[in-house]
């Protein structure tokens, strides 16, 4: 199977996924699981977390991992997706790739027989809120995902894959998820969509976007954000968004609404001044970088479920 957005999963798969991640944070060394795998890793943009940890979750469970930049691969560009997918497959074991456009991973995944996980593409950010969830778990000292029902986690900013992706990882947890957005930066709608069905499905959680901030951080036990602009946002403008986005900024005012043990997330890397400021970011409700740790716990714990 792939892993291309979060609802490839059921509430019982992430479940697992956190059960496989925690075992990793404690037993980090001294697996085989991947023993004789090859995992491309293909990347389109630059990264720090998601290279370095991909890099050393393959090689730690006994995998051998090939980087690919952009300049080192002809994905769609000299040599069609489709072609470089079929050449691929003869090659290595799966293929784990973070690519600009959504629908090259979905090509990848037509076009090929082996497990394609995404690593990031501009509509869905899969293994970062995996690594969310887990820390949210440690954070909040729950013992199973069934106590994330009727979690706030509101999210502040630009409607981006990260965005996209807590939608739906609340819905299928049963979260009551606040996106807040100025008008027209709204998460993409095929998400919303989903994360109502989902909703829908299990009967509980709830989905709500607004663009008042206050609401959102009201009562919050997560308060989430990201950057305002995206490395694949060519289209937006620094003053127009300095002057839109002021209001979603996580600062001490917005914490003062939320609850006294809320914890604050970000992706990174931040633009402390921006999104969130300083103070908020180096709070001691900040576990950002517990955050980024996980990110390679939970994708050790990808791997392990693709390959079972």
């Amino acid at each position: 199977m792939d892993l291309l957005t979060l609802w490839d999963l059921e509430r019982e798969d992430i479940s697992k996924l956190m059960d496989y991640a925690e075992f990793f944070k404690k037993n980090r060394y001294g697996h085989d699981i991947l023993k004789n795998k090859n995992v491309a890793l293909i990347f389109e943009s630059p990264s720090t977390r998601t290279r370095i940890s991909f890099d050393l979750a393959v090689n730690e469970l006994g995998g051998h991992s090939l980087t690919l930049n952009h300049n080192e691969i002809h994905l769609g560009k000299k040599e069609s997706i489709e072609d470089t997918a079929r050449v691929m497959e003869r090659f290595v074991d799966a293929i784990v790739a973070r690519v600009k456009k959504h629908s090259t991973l979905e090509e990848l995944s037509k076009n090929s027989n082996i497990p394609i996980v995404n690593a990031l593409s501009d509509l869905a950010h899969p293994c970062q809120i995996l690594a969310d969830i887990l820390t949210i778990k440690e954070t909040k000292g729950f013992k199973s995902i069934e106590e994330f029902k009727g979690l706030k986690l509101s999210y502040f900013g630009d409607g981006n894959n990260i965005a996209n992706s807590l939608m739906i990882a609340g819905a299928i947890l049963g979260m009551d998820v606040f996106i807040a957005t100025p008008r027209s930066y709204e998460p993409n709608g095929i998400f919303v969509k989903k994360a109502l069905e989902i909703i829908e499905k299990y009967g509980e959680g709830s989905l709500t976007l607004t663009d008042d901030a206050e609401l959102a951080a009201k009562d919050a036990d997560v308060l989430y954000t990201d950057v305002w602009i995206s490395m694949s946002d060519v289209n937006k403008d620094l003053d127009t968004i300095k002057k839109i986005f002021p209001p979603y900024q996580i600062n001490s005012a917005l914490m003062k609404l939320a609850k006294d043990d809320s914890i604050v997330l970000h992706c990174l890397p931040a633009n402390k001044g921006m999104e969130i400021t300083e103070e908020v970011f180096e709070s001691k409700n900040s576990y950002v970088f517990d955050e980024a740790e996980n990110r390679l716990h939970a994708q050790k714990a990808v791997l392990k479920y693709l390959f079972e």
